[in-house]
């Protein structure tokens, strides 16, 4: 019995040795992969606010030089600064809040066209145009193009409303009023700010804004 007693012991050691063992071999291959995803991770978050970054800068260097063009003044020329965390911080209070800032709008175009709906703010805007123009020639003209550039069936940057409210626009525009896209703006507007605002301040590029931390010295002058 004792020899018996003596072997199970042995056996049961064993297998307690091999388990440990392999249980180590266990966790160094789990280190082994984590690292590997964590870096991954890592440069996937560069990358991506790298991304933003670019789209940023076109989009303000396009703001700038449109603000160049309509003033009067030669070599009158105004550079958007990154925001402090709290200002940003205060675009999640309201959407009006975020297209009021001009930094703050040129990032929502920008994650707008990360997800393939630019056209959207893009029409906005070029509502918020429309009804400043005092012309009547150049409201009926303005009129046109963005029916053809929005509105319209297959447009280049089609919208997503109704047909009523479009097949509205195509008789409104024959005696174009600064009301002619009125309804399509709000329904566009209500699209944005209920699914891609938010999805906006839950994005990744917004969160390191927030931070009081800069992402680089670099990034305070874009």
């Amino acid at each position: 019995r004792t020899g018996t007693g003596t072997g199970i012991r042995i056996a049961m050691q064993s297998a307690l040795l091999l388990a440990v063992r392999h249980g180590g071999r266990m966790e160094r291959g789990s280190r082994r992969r984590s690292e590997p995803e964590e870096a991954d991770k890592g440069r996937m978050k560069r990358t991506l606010i790298k991304d933003w970054k670019t789209r940023l800068s076109y989009f303000l260097q396009n703001s700038s030089n449109f603000n160049k063009r309509k003033s009067k003044k030669a070599g009158k020329h105004r550079n958007y600064f990154r925001p402090s965390p709290e200002e940003a911080q205060l675009w999640s209070e309201a959407f009006d809040e975020l297209l009021a800032n001009k930094y703050g709008l040129a990032a929502f175009r920008a994650f707008l066209k990360s997800e393939f709906c630019e056209e959207n703010i893009e029409f906005w805007l070029a509502c918020e145009d429309f009804k400043k123009t005092k012309s009547p020639q150049k409201l009926t003209s303005k009129a046109k193009k963005i029916y053809n550039d929005f509105i319209e069936k297959e447009a280049p940057k089609e919208i997503n409303i109704d047909f009523q409210t479009k097949n509205m626009i195509a008789q409104n525009i024959q005696e174009a009023t600064h009301t002619c896209f009125s309804a399509a703006q709000k329904r566009v507007y209500s699209l944005m700010e209920n699914n891609s605002y938010p999805r906006f301040l839950e994005s990744e590029f917004y969160q390191e804004l927030c931070k009081k931390t800069p992402i680089s010295r670099a990034a305070q002058g874009t």
